[in-house]
C-alpha cells in the first residue's frame, strides 16, 4: 500500500520513495538537555516514533538518528537570549557537564515510560565538536562564511534558494521584528557558526578551532552530525514546528552550501504544539511546564498521555486540559479490558481475519500518520461480533506495533489518596463490625468513581 507524507519543503502530501527502496535515514532532532522535558515536547517525540513504527510497519528497515545536544546553545533560536545549558546549572548549583548527563538519563527514561523505540544512533554535541569544526571549514572554503567580532558566521546571500523551507521569500520579515539586531551581521538572517567572542564570560563549555577557542553555534550541531551517520543525502528529518523557520532552515542551509548537493532532505516533517485553553504553547518556564512525572504525580500512566496525542493529528495544534487527559485514561482502560477479555484459548487461524480491518488501518496510518482514523479502526476491530476472539487479538498485537499502547497488558492505575484514605476507613471499620459506616464508606468511594470489591486482602477497587 503507498504511503503518502506531508513535506513541509512543499507544503503538500507526496507519495514516500525513499533514496534506497528498502532503507529508510531519519533524523529527528532531540532534546536540549537542561531541564526536564515536558509533555509539549515530548508530543513531537511521539509523533517522530509513530512515524518510525509506520515505516516499519510497512517493510522499511529504518537507520533513526537523534541528536542529544548537551553543548550550550542559546535560549532563543536566533542567536540571541540565555544560554541553556549554563541556565541549568545556575539554577541546580551544578556543573553543565552534571546538568547534562542528568538530563540525558532524564529524557531516555521519559522515552521508556512512553514506550518509545529508542534510536539507533543519540550522538552527543559534545562528542562531535570536531565534526562540526569540519564543516565550518567546508563552508569556508566553499566562501559562505564571514568572521566578524570574533565569530564566524553563515553568510546567506551566498545560496540563492535561502530560507526556502521557511519560504521567507513570500514573508514580509524585519530583522528587527525576528531577531534582536546584529551589528556584526551583513545580512539579517545571518547566523553564527562559531562563537569566540560570547556574552557569558563564565561559559563552561569551550574548544579549540581554527578561529579561536569558544563553541558553536546550535544549528551547525545537527547538520553535521546528521551527515556523519546518515551521509549526503537522508530521506526525512523531523522535528516541532517552531524549528522550520530558523533551526531547520539554517540547518538545511549548512549542509547543502557545504556539500553542494541537493536535496539534502527528500521529506521535510513537522509536529504541532500542545496548546493550553488560552492558546498558550507549553513552556519549561512558569506554571505551564508540566512533565510527565507531574501526570504521573496526578494519577495517570504515561500510556495514557500516549493515548491522548494519538487522538489528534500530529498536524494539528492539540488542546491540552484534564477533561481531556481523564477521558484518555478512561478510553485506553477500557480498550485493554476489552483486549483482555478475548478468549486466547480459541484456535481460529488468523488467515480467517476480514481483510477490510487491516485495510482500513494501514490506509489511514499511510495517509501522513491519521493516528485518529487507525484508532477509531481499532476499536471498530475489537467491536465486530463477526471475528473470533483469536483473530481479533492476533490482529490487535499487529496493530499495537503502530500504536504502542502496549493493548495486550494488564492495566495500572493509581489510586488518589483520598481514596486511598477511604479504603483505611472501611477497612477499620469491616474489622469493628461497623456495617453501617462501612456502607457509608463504600458509598463514598462509589461515588468518587471506582467500584468496590471485598476481597480477602479487604477493599479492593477499580476505576468504572
Amino acid at each position: 500500500m503507498e504511503l503518502k507524507l506531508y513535506n513541509t519543503l512543499t507544503r503538500q502530501k507526496e507519495l514516500f520513495e525513499p533514496l534506497n527502496p528498502a532503507k529508510v535515514k531519519l533524523y529527528t532532532c532531540g532534546p536540549t538537555v537542561y531541564n526536564y522535558a515536558h509533555i509539549g515536547n515530548l508530543r513531537t517525540y511521539v509523533f517522530e516514533d509513530l512515524l518510525r513504527r509506520i515505516l516499519e510497519f510497512n517493510g522499511y528497515q529504518v537507520n533513526h538518528v537523534m541528536n542529544i545536544t548537551d553543548v550550550g546553545h542559546l535560549t532563543s533560536d536566533a542567536d540571541e537570549g540565555e544560554d541553556k545549558m549554563l541556565k541549568g546549572a545556575k539554577r541546580e548549583k551544578k556543573t553543565v557537564w552534571e546538568i547534562a548527563e542528568f538530563y540525558t538519563q532524564a529524557f531516555l527514561e521519559d522515552m521508556d515510560r512512553l514506550n518509545m523505540l529508542k534510536p539507533h544512533i543519540k550522538p552527543k554535541a559534545t562528542d562531535h565538536i570536531e565534526t562540526m569544526i569540519n564543516q565550518i571549514k567546508q563552508l569556508e572554503e566553499n566562501g559562505s562564511t564571514y568572521t566578524a567580532g570574533g565569530n564566524v558566521y553563515f553568510d546567506t546571500s551566498k545560496l540563492d534558494d535561502y530560507g526556502k523551507l521557511a519560504q521567507l521569500d513570500k514573508q514580509e520579515l524585519q530583522a528587527g521584528a525576528r531577531i534582536e539586531v546584529d551589528k556584526n551581521k551583513k545580512n539579517p538572517h545571518d547566523f553564527v557558526l562559531w562563537f569566540t567572542k560570547s556574552k557569558f564570560l563564565e561559559q563552561e563549555m569551550q574548544w579549540d578551532s581554527p578561529w579561536g577557542q569558544g563553541y558553536p553555534g546550535w544549528h551547525i550541531e545537527c547538520s553535521a552530525m546528521a551527515q556523519k551517520y546518515l551521509g549526503e543525502q537522508m530521506d526525512i528529518h523531523c522535528g516541532g514546528i517552531d524549528h522550520i523557520s530558523v533551526h531547520h532552515t539554517n540547518e538545511l542551509a549548512q549542509a547543502e552550501g557545504s556539500t553542494n548537493i541537493k536535496p539534502w532532505v527528500k521529506f521535510w516533517m513537522h509536529g504541532n504544539f500542545l496548546v493550553l485553553k488560552n492558546k498558550e504553547k507549553m513552556a519549561k518556564s512558569g506554571e505551564n511546564f508540566l512533565t510527565l512525572q507531574g501526570l504521573s504525580d496526578k494519577c495517570y500512566d504515561p500510556l495514557d498521555y500516549r493515548y491522548f496525542c494519538l487522538q489528534s493529528h500530529y498536524r494539528k495544534e492539540l488542546r491540552f486540559d484534564w477533561e481531556g487527559m481523564n477521558a484518555a485514561k478512561t478510553g485506553l482502560r477500557r480498550l485493554r479490558e476489552k483486549v483482555c477479555a478475548l478468549n486466547t484459548t480459541e484456535k481460529t487461524p488468523v488467515s480467517a481475519i476480514p481483510q477490510s480491518h487491516v485495510d482500513k488501518f494501514e490506509a489511514a496510518i499511510n495517509d501522513d500518520l491519521n493516528l485518529p482514523e487507525a484508532l477509531a479502526e481499532t476499536w471498530g476491530l475489537i467491536d465486530d461480533p463477526n471475528i473470533s476472539d483469536a483473530n481479533k487479538l492476533a490482529t490487535i498485537k499487529e496493530f499495537d506495533k503502530v500504536l504502542g499502547l502496549k493493548l495486550n497488558e494488564k492495566t495500572d492505575f493509581c489510586i488518589p489518596e483520598s481514596i486511598q484514605s477511604l479504603i483505611i476507613d472501611r477497612n477499620n471499620a469491616r474489622k469493628e463490625k461497623d456495617w453501617g459506616k462501612s456502607d457509608k464508606l463504600r458509598d463514598q468511594i462509589q461515588e468518587a468513581g471506582f467500584i468496590v470489591k471485598d476481597g480477602t486482602c479487604g477493599t479492593e477497587v477499580q476505576p468504572k
